[in-house]
């Protein structure tokens, strides 16, 4: 009798597509699933949609509303993440400001100014949310979607009790089904091995019965202009693997794109993109709360969902591999241990299993620990309350170091700062 809580349950479409994947398995009816969200009328619009959804169904699925978190979470099994601290303001904000200092970015949520300040202001929920857990439900499973997901994780295991915590992406699921794509293969046919950190992940084993599957991809790639116009293409040819992530998304990591207009015209870079995103998840809110008053309800489609699949396993003893993020105690040897790191799990009624890697290639290993160095600094600013490592985040960025000199880097994070006001941790605002 799983008891499910959903933090961030206002994001309704997300929300939908979980209980879609929930409500379809076997064990439904004896779930309990509990919908939190600190805005009101987000979590009214969700919990209508849940319980039309339930009904339309046929199913015994109990649903809870709670904006009290610490009763939603009590005695929980699993607790599934998607919050977004400061909502759309603060993602507006994310761009606007480093925008004024000439700072361009695609998604701001990972890497880069946006996502060192989209982290500063939700590791502090995360940690206050991991004290909980350990007090109300020290056996459950925390289980994260919000970015920045090399930071996210491990500020719970190091800043709370709870340990229990594994992140989930989309990304290396959807780079595998590509390139079985690109190459002609049924991607159930492809042994695939992929590892690295969230978003700067790598495909290290690509194989079809014994074959490398690589030159039949540089073959594609080599008949395609179009795919050579992108920031993956750039960044496999240079580091010899396969990266994970997408080209706007991926470009934001790194000191060689977005700060050159000819660059950004090569690789077709769409800067801001993510604010239309973000407006479109408004739009998408606000159909939703007008169809659900309408009575109209909404589409019940399964989607397959990392979180539902992960409870699936646990539950029923179903075997999956899937890939998770979590704390590296030495599945990556050449990264440091206490890294968060994106790895194959095997998922099963004993939990999330990680595969252990041993040593990336070099210059993967090396990439990486770019990366992780803004993280850490992230976190430690968080923790501690440290505004000095804010600097020294954004000042090892790539893309803002690439962009900014050492003044202008402080100034920027001073802006920063002062625009998100009390989102900040205390000892930084």
């Amino acid at each position: 009798m799983p008891r499910i809580v959903f933090m961030g349950a206002g994001s309704v479409e997300f929300t939908k597509n979980l209980l879609s994947d929930l409500l379809s398995m076997e064990f439904a009816d004896s779930a309990t699933i509990v919908l939190h969200d600190i805005d009101a009328e987000r979590l009214e619009t969700a919990t209508a949609m849940a319980r039309w959804m339930v009904d339309k169904l046929g199913r015994g699925t109990r649903i809870e509303s709670r904006t009290d978190r610490r009763a939603a979470v009590e005695g929980a099994d699993y607790v599934i993440n998607e919050i977004a601290v400061g909502g759309f303001n603060a993602t507006k904000t994310d761009f606007d400001v480093p925008a004024r200092f000439g700072v361009r970015q695609t998604i701001a949520d990972t890497l880069g100014i946006g996502g060192i300040f989209r982290a500063l202001r939700t590791i502090p929920v995360m940690v206050s949310l991991g004290q909980d857990l350990a007090e109300l439900a020290p056996s459950s499973m925390l289980i994260n979607y919000t970015n920045p997901m090399s930071m996210i994780p491990r500020a719970v295991y190091e800043g709370s009790p709870f340990k229990r915590v594994v992140g989930v992406c989309h990304s290396v699921r959807d780079t595998q089904a590509r390139l079985a794509n690109l190459v002609g293969v049924p991607v159930e046919e492809v042994a695939f091995q992929t590892a690295g950190v969230n978003h700067q992940a790598f495909v290290l084993r690509f194989e079809h019965r014994g074959e490398n599957l690589y030159p039949r991809l540089d073959e594609v790639i080599e008949a395609d202009p179009e795919l050579q116009r992108t920031v993956r293409v750039a960044v496999y040819k240079a580091f010899g693997h396969f990266p994970t992530e997408s080209s706007e998304h991926g470009s934001e990591y790194l000191p060689w794109f977005l700060h050159r207009d000819d660059q950004i015209a090569q690789h077709r870079i769409p800067v801001g993109v993510y604010l239309e995103w973000s407006q479109e998840n408004l739009d998408t809110y606000d159909e939703a709360k007008r169809a659900l008053a309408a009575g109209e309800g909404v589409e019940i489609e399964p989607t397959s969902e990392l979180a539902s699949e992960i409870i699936h396993s646990i539950e029923t003893g179903t075997p999956r591999v899937l890939h998770a993020n979590l704390r590296n105690d030495g599945l990556i040897t050449n990264l440091p241990a206490d890294a968060c790191v994106e790895v194959p799990c095997l998922v099963d009624r004993a939990g999330v299993q990680p595969t252990r890697i041993g040593d990336m290639p070099a210059q993967l290993a090396a990439l990486n620990r770019t990366f992780l160095n803004v993280s850490e600094l992230t976190l430690k600013a968080a923790l501690e309350g440290r505004r000095d490592h804010v600097y020294h985040a954004a000042m090892l960025d790539p893309n803002t170091a690439a962009t900014l000199s050492l003044t202008e880097i402080r100034q920027l994070v001073d802006a920063m700062i002062e625009a998100h006001g009390d989102l900040m941790p205390a000892g930084i605002r």
